[in-house]
């Protein structure tokens, strides 16, 4: 089994998949793919991986003895995936979803030199559509705000949608950084800082109400996000 959590930035995703490494049954990656994207390599499951074609050859190889969780960010776009029909096929492909005005706030907090594309929606819808296209059932997809609104029941839900069990313990964990991420530290601060899936409101001083490039990019991918969040899983 490879399951793929598919996320736009600043969507909670490195929470999420902190809960998916304190199950302790999945072999989980983090950002694989956008690693090879913007460092030229990334950790396989097996040792260095230095393209795209290579990583998906390294999941397959890795899923043969264990259970591959990895997640992902969409501020790319990633070719390869969506070439690969037997990669689209035999992978339980999953999303995660914001708000886009929640996501160019917070991505601009970090780097003001964004461009439209890094809110991912576009990205991520892209990818929902070709997994879709290749998968006996519609993928399942969470929003952040449940997420982080009704953690154990979002959380019980994906995992029923993936064949899972649901581990509550796994909902929380250790304070502290983490190996996977120390490429880019700087984007999972809250993260390591964190005990477990909860709530926070965070204050930007820059959002689309008072940064018109802000509200620009917003606009342009809340037809992706509607669309998604119309599919999404509902907490009981």
């Amino acid at each position: 089994m490879i399951i793929a959590l598919w996320s736009a930035p600043r969507s909670r995703s490195t929470a999420f998949f902190r809960a998916m490494v304190e199950r302790g049954d999945l072999l989980a990656l983090h950002e694989p793919f956008c690693n090879v994207a913007d460092h030229g390599e990334t950790d396989g499951p097996a040792g260095p991986v230095r393209d795209h074609a290579e990583l998906i050859a390294a999941l397959r190889a890795a899923s043969a003895t264990d259970r591959v969780f990895f997640k992902d960010t969409t501020d790319n776009r990633y070719p390869a995936v969506l070439a690969d029909e037997r990669f689209l096929a035999e992978v339980r492909h999953t999303f995660l979803i914001r708000d886009p005005a929640e996501i160019a706030a917070s991505f601009y907090a970090i780097d003001p030199d964004m461009c439209r594309a890094d809110l991912g929606l576009e990205h991520l819808a892209e990818l929902y559509d070709a997994a879709a296209a290749h998968a006996d059932t519609p993928p399942a997809v969470v929003d952040a705000a449940d997420l982080a609104a009704h953690p154990d029941a979002t959380m019980a839900a994906y995992c029923a949608a993936v064949g899972l069990g649901f581990r509550p313990e796994a909902l929380h964990w250790r304070a502290g950084e983490r190996t996977e991420w120390r490429r880019t530290a700087q984007w999972h601060a809250d993260v390591a800082a964190s005990t477990g899936l909860s709530a926070t409101a965070t204050r930007y001083p820059h959002t689309v109400h008072d940064t018109p490039l802000l509200a620009e990019f917003a606009a342009h991918h809340r037809p992706y996000y509607d669309r998604l969040r119309a599919r999404r899983l509902v907490p009981a």
